[in-house]
């Protein structure tokens, strides 16, 4: 790549911060799809975000000596990459999510306006300090849970919620084989 040694400096180091930001935050996206299991996905992710690391990297190596605003932008570059991987990995929203609300008052109400907008609710009475409370359990897609909590303060302002990711739903049956490190002497 001859035009980029003909190229000067300044615009080296503007070129490997951008690069940095552009590979860090695929690797942050690529996270995600691994722990969601999407393995075509990260897989690909993967093959770019190293493609473009190593094509930072080596223009660093290459030309450090000359400026160690080449160090910097690259230091810089990856640090900007974290976050707006972050800022990414927030606005895709990949996966899904169990919401669970405490409610005081409203939670058959809550309830019923989560099963009319399609999902399945699951509740349960339970007790707090000063008094029964209603728990509503429902999935969604993650991309979804800001309209959902949306709905629910609608009708219970003061609702307590969590959120919590995961990557696989299913039921769950007798394992097919022994399992563990003692699965080790018990084959035959």
């Amino acid at each position: 790549m001859e035009f980029i040694d003909t190229m000067p400096l300044w615009l080296v180091a503007v070129s490997v911060f951008a690069l940095r930001i552009l590979d860090v935050s695929l690797g942050t996206v690529r996270t995600v799809f691994v722990v969601q299991g999407h393995l075509f996905v990260a897989v690909l992710i993967g093959f770019f975000e190293v493609l473009i690391w190593v094509t930072a990297v080596s223009q660093v190596v290459a030309r450090v000596h000359e400026s160690p605003l080449l160090a910097i932008a690259f230091a810089a570059g990856f640090a900007a990459g974290n976050a707006t991987g972050i800022l990414l990995e927030q606005r895709l929203a990949v996966g899904t999510c169990i919401l669970r609300m405490i409610s005081r008052e409203g939670g058959d109400l809550i309830a019923a306006a989560l099963r009319a907008t399609g999902h399945v609710v699951t509740t349960f009475r339970g007790e707090g300090s000063d008094g029964v409370r209603t728990l509503v359990y429902t999935s969604c897609p993650r991309r979804e849970v800001p309209q959902l909590i949306q709905l629910a303060k609608g009708i219970e302002p003061s609702l307590f919620y969590v959120v919590d990711r995961f990557s696989q739903t299913g039921q769950v049956g007798p394992l097919p084989h022994p399992t563990g490190w003692r699965a080790v002497f018990k084959k035959k």
